[in-house]
């Protein structure tokens, strides 16, 4: 299943960017290489290699020139906020751990559950009224997608697992939202992402079981 989301992926790459310098498809190329950049650094995400972060700062520069031409203001606004969260997870995933050792995967406790719950639904409520204020193209879609997308990319940076779910809710929501604006490419990456993500919290999970099992057994894990 991974390999088969990777080569399909690749494959729409490149059959994507072609039609899009023959001008067959209405779309531009920084939205292809949106596309191919974004493809990438979730793949890399999936793998926790720390290569997911130099990329996933180039595909936000990308996607915040794409977002700012299609006055979907927050949505551009959320890629600043990438390129700074996508510094930080960088030296976080490095020296994050203990005695800024490599960075494990975590489980979200409840508190931390309640408190994002809880940021998530009030920020959601202001940044729509804020939105509404400015004209944006769909007010409460880009402040939900916004809010859930910063909370899921701090969860990110801090490896906590459950970051993969917070991903895929939004995913549903913003390929809906990009159909809509007409962003097509955008709307299938964002369906891909979604494979990519179902695909990683398995795989963050079975790392996470591995280790649970190394710090109970040293030395044995790798044999169960």
């Amino acid at each position: 299943m991974k390999k088969l989301l990777w080569i399909l992926s690749f494959i729409a790459s490149g059959i994507l960017t072609y039609l899009s310098w023959q001008k067959l498809v209405p779309m531009g190329i920084t939205e292809v290489l949106g596309f191919i950049t974004g493809g990438y650094c979730v793949w890399l995400t999936v793998k926790e290699n720390i290569w997911n972060w130099p990329i996933g700062i180039v595909n936000a520069a990308f996607f915040f020139y794409l977002f700012a031409s299609k006055s979907l203001f927050a949505d551009a606004g959320l890629q600043v906020i990438y390129i700074v969260l996508g510094l930080l997870g960088w030296y976080w995933w490095l020296k994050g751990g203990e005695n800024k050792t490599t960075l494990k995967v975590t489980r979200i406790t409840l508190k931390e559950a309640l408190v994002l719950a809880a940021i998530t639904a009030v920020a959601t409520y202001g940044f729509t009224k804020f939105l509404t204020s400015v004209h944006d193209a769909a007010p409460f879609l880009d402040a939900l997608t916004t809010v859930m997308s910063l909370v899921a990319q701090y969860m990110l940076t801090k490896k906590i697992y459950e970051n993969w779910f917070v991903w895929m809710t939004a995913d549903v929501i913003y390929v809906g939202l990009y159909i809509y604006k007409g962003l097509y490419l955008t709307s299938v990456l964002y369906v891909i992402f979604f494979g990519m993500c179902a695909v990683g919290a398995k795989q963050w999970l079975d790392a996470y079981r591995k280790a649970q099992l190394r710090d109970i057994h040293p030395g044995g894990a790798d044999n169960a």
